[in-house]
C-alpha cells in the first residue's frame, strides 16, 4: 500500500508544480500539504469501512485536483493512453467507426473510408448487440468504444442488428486507424482551391503540403484554407504551415510562461512554396487553439483574409510529461502571442474562487495592437474574423429532427430501397422523396416549441400580473395561434435546412465522410463568400489595406 501511496504523492506533487527540489518560497507549505494528504490516503487504507480501490481513489484525487486550474491540464493513466494517442497522432487501434447512443443501445454513426469495419461490412445505422459475447445493451458510449478498440491485428466479433436483414455476427479484424488531417481538398469555382484541415497532429503540415501542390498541378491560382471545427493540436505543425505562405525568418507565434525556458520565440525556417498565392482562412467558434495560431498570424501579416465567425479564444500551450507506469500529464505551460503582440484567451481560469465558472475577460481589460499594414486587431476575443459571416440558427423543428434520430434513422431507411444515388455533388431529393419523408416524420413522436411561442406566453404572464391581458386577449390568441408549433407547416416552412441535413446523411451512406465535404460545399455561405473574395483583387487588397 506504500507503495502506492508514494506514488500517487509523487503524481499529486508533479500536478501541483513541485519538483523533487522544492523552491524556498514554498517548500514548507508543499512538504506540509503532502505529508496530509499522505496520512489521508493511510487512514482511508487502515480504516474506511470497505477495501478502497487505490487506483480509482488515486485518479479520482488527481483528477479533482486538476480540474481547480484549467480544462486543459490532465493526467492520462496508463489505461487512457490510447486517448492521448489519438490528440497528438490521430491514430488508435479498433475497426473505424464513429458510433452514436439511441435508446439502451449505441449504433453505428458513420464507419470509416477503408477502414475494417467498412471492409468487414458493417454500416451506418446498425445496432450492436455485443462484442465478444458481451452485452452490449444499456452501456455508454465510451464503454462500448472501449470494447472496440485494441492493438491492430486482434479481432473481435460484433453482433449486429440490421434492419432488414435481422441479426448477424461479424469478425472484424482491428487495425492502426489513422483519423486524416485533411479528410478533403478539391477544385471550387474556377482557379479556386480548397483544403479542410480537420486537426494537427505530427502529419497535418505535410498533408496540407501534399493537397496545395496537388491542387496547384489542378490549376490552383486561388486557396481557401477551411480550420471551422478544428479544435487545434501540434503547435509546431501550425507555425509549419503558416510558413507555407509567409517569408523565411518570419515570427509566428511567441510562448511566455512562468518558467523562463519556456519563454520562446517561433519563427518560419524554411522559404515558402505559395507565398503570393491569394489565400482565405474559414474559421468558427470551433476554431482553437492551434486554429488560432494559424489565422491568427496570418491576419497579423496580413497574408490571408480571415472569413467566418469569431474563433474559441484558446490562446494557451500545454506540454505532456511522461509519469512512472506508463501513465502521462498534460500541462498548461504558457500563454502564446501571435505576431502583433496579441493573445487570443478568452477566458480567465486562474483569477477566480473555487469552483467558479471561468470569466471572460472584461471589456475594459482589452488591447487594441496592429496588424503589419496598420489594420486594428483586438486580445481576449478569439480571433474575430475580416469578413465575418452570421450563420442563421436551426429552425427548433430542424433541431428537435436531428437530436431526436429522426434523419439519422430515415436515411438508415432510404439505404434499404435505393442501392445507389447520383454522385455526391449531384445528389439531391426529388420532392416526392421529401414528401416521403414528411409522412415519416409526422409518424414519430417527438414535440417542440418555438422561441417565439415562448416569449409570447412569458408576455402573457407579465401581461396578467399587471391587467392589461383582457384588453389584448383576442390579438395574443392570433398571434399564439401563428407560432404555436405545427409540424406539417414546419416541415413546409423549412424544408430547404431540412432538406439539405437529409441529403449530407443519406450522402455519407454512400460516400462516408468525403461525401459528405463535397455535398456540403454547394450551399455553404462562408465558401462562396471566399471565392468571391479571393476572385475580386480590388476587394481583398481593400481588406487587407494593400
Amino acid at each position: 500500500m506504500k507503495n502506492s501511496i508514494h506514488h500517487f504523492l509523487l503524481i499529486a506533487a508533479f500536478c501541483l508544480g513541485f519538483s523533487p527540489v522544492y523552491s524556498q518560497s514554498n517548500g514548507f507549505e508543499t512538504l506540509k500539504n503532502l505529508e496530509i494528504m499522505d496520512q489521508i490516503y493511510e487512514h482511508l487504507d487502515l480504516y474506511f469501512v470497505d477495501e478502497p480501490k487505490d487506483g480509482k481513489l488515486a485518479k479520482t484525487a488527481i483528477d479533482a485536483m486538476l480540474k481547480e486550474l484549467d480544462p486543459y491540464t490532465v493526467y492520462y493513466h496508463e489505461s487512457n493512453i490510447e486517448d492521448y494517442r489519438l490528440l497528438t497522432t490521430g491514430q488508435y487501434g479498433g475497426i473505424g467507426a464513429l458510433i452514436r447512443k439511441m435508446g439502451d443501445y449505441t449504433f453505428i454513426a458513420e464507419p470509416y473510408e477503408d477502414c475494417p469495419a467498412a471492409k468487414s461490412g458493417i454500416k451506418a445505422g446498425d445496432k450492436i448487440l455485443s462484442i465478444d459475447g458481451k452485452n452490449m445493451a444499456k452501456k455508454s458510449t465510451d464503454e462500448v468504444s472501449d470494447a472496440l478498440k485494441g492493438p491492430k491485428g486482434t479481432s473481435i466479433e460484433v453482433e449486429i442488428e440490421r434492419k432488414g436483414e435481422g441479426k448477424k455476427k461479424i469478425t472484424i479484424a482491428r487495425d492502426e486507424i489513422k483519423i486524416p488531417d485533411v479528410p478533403y481538398f478539391g477544385m471550387l469555382k474556377g482557379e479556386v482551391g480548397y483544403v479542410k484541415l480537420n486537426s494537427f497532429t505530427q502529419t497535418a503540415s505535410a498533408d496540407v503540403k501534399n493537397a496545395i501542390q496537388k491542387l496547384q498541378a489542378d490549376g490552383a491560382k486561388q486557396l481557401v484554407l477551411d480550420l471551422r471545427g478544428n479544435g487545434g493540436g501540434l503547435l509546431i505543425e501550425a507555425v509549419k504551415i503558416v510558413n507555407f505562405f509567409v517569408p523565411k525568418n518570419q515570427v509566428v507565434v511567441t510562448t511566455k510562461g512562468r518558467v523562463k525556458e519556456e519563454n520562446r520565440v517561433y519563427t518560419t525556417l524554411e522559404e515558402p512554396f505559395v507565398q503570393d498565392m491569394p489565400l482565405a482562412v474559414l474559421i468558427d467558434g470551433g476554431s482553437a487553439s492551434a486554429s488560432e495560431i494559424v489565422s491568427g498570424a496570418l491576419q497579423d501579416l496580413d497574408r490571408a483574409v480571415i472569413i467566418g465567425e469569431t474563433s474559441f479564444g484558446k490562446g494557451l500551450v500545454q506540454r505532456t510529461y511522461d509519469l512512472k507506469y506508463g501513465s502521462k500529464i498534460k500541462i498548461t505551460i504558457a500563454k502564446y502571442y501571435t505576431p502583433s503582440g496579441r493573445c487570443v484567451q478568452r477566458l480567465e481560469y486562474y483569477d477566480k474562487e473555487s469552483n467558479a465558472k471561468a470569466k471572460e475577460i472584461p471589456d475594459s481589460l482589452l488591447k487594441t495592437f496592429q496588424t503589419k499594414n496598420g489594420r486594428n486587431v483586438i486580445d481576449g476575443r478569439g480571433i474575430e474574423p475580416d469578413v465575418k459571416i452570421e450563420i442563421p440558427d436551426y429552425s427548433r423543428l430542424t433541431a428537435v429532427l436531428m437530436t431526436s434520430n429522426c434523419i439519422f434513422n430515415y436515411a438508415t431507411d432510404y439505404v434499404l430501397s435505393h442501392p445507389t444515388i447520383a454522385k455526391a455533388e449531384e445528389f439531391k431529393l426529388s420532392e416526392g422523396e421529401y414528401q416521403a419523408f414528411q409522412k415519416y416524420a409526422l409518424a414519430q413522436e417527438f414535440n417542440y416549441t418555438t422561441a417565439s411561442e415562448e416569449s409570447l406566453k412569458k408576455m402573457k404572464e407579465t401581461a396578467e400580473k399587471e391587467g392589461y391581458f383582457e384588453e389584448i386577449k383576442s390579438d395574443y390568441e392570433d398571434m399564439i395561434a401563428k407560432v404555436t408549433p405545427s409540424k406539417e407547416r414546419d416541415l413546409v416552412k423549412f424544408k430547404a435546412e431540412i432538406s439539405e441535413l437529409l441529403e449530407n446523411e443519406i450522402i455519407s451512406r454512400y460516400y462516408f465522410q468525403k461525401g459528405r465535404t463535397v455535398a456540403s460545399l454547394k450551399n455553404d455561405i462562408m465558401v462562396q463568400k471566399a471565392i468571391e473574395v479571393l476572385t475580386n483583387s480590388t476587394q481583398l487588397n481593400t481588406i487587407l489595406k494593400k
